[in-house]
């Protein structure tokens, strides 16, 4: 398994729209086990190859304490959302440091295929709710950030912007 790197925001890549996989092959499960270890390192709940500049319906997703229950999603869709609506707390491995609250659908259904191919559908709630949409707007070529308002995504940009200079210093 082979540790990916992770697009940061801004990076233009983080806007293309994934492409569905249509062959289930030893690649797709490659890609899988590296985007799983890729976000256990990070470390983070959840990882859309969007982010590893791959672009591709591939989501791999975490969010029990132990970090021990990976859950994939190829080919994800949304196939019910709640009316309810509840603003969580989202932070993004490709916007790191930054958290703040997005309004979403307390709970959905999403029909997806494993790595095999095989069709499965699941009810989620609370954080894993939140992870799949939020890992399925990477998918759109969405970040979390543009829910937020132009003053805060362009302070977050700016401070991102920085780092990156900051840090291309440092190694060069």
């Amino acid at each position: 398994m082979a540790l990916l790197p992770i697009l940061r925001y801004p990076d233009p890549r983080l806007h293309k729209i994934a492409k569905p996989v249509t062959v289930f092959d030893e690649r797709i499960k490659t890609l899988v086990a590296d985007m799983a270890a890729t976000m256990y390192d990070a470390p983070g709940v959840g990882l859309a190859a969007t982010q590893i500049d791959v672009h591709e319906r591939v989501i791999v997703i975490d969010v029990s304490d132990e970090g021990r229950e990976l859950r994939v999603f190829i080919n994800p869709e949304v196939v019910w959302a709640s009316d309810e609506k509840r603003v969580y707390d989202e932070g993004c491995l490709s916007v790191p440091g930054i958290y703040d609250g997005v309004e979403r659908p307390a709970r959905v259904k999403v029909r997806a295929q494993d790595a095999d191919g095989q069709s499965f559908e699941v009810e989620a709630d609370d954080l894993l709710a939140v992870c799949i949409q939020h890992e399925m707007d990477h998918l759109e070529g969405k970040v979390f950030v543009e829910y937020l308002s132009p003053l805060k995504r362009n302070r977050i940009k700016t401070k991102l912007q920085k780092e990156e200079r900051e840090l291309k210093k440092k190694a060069g």
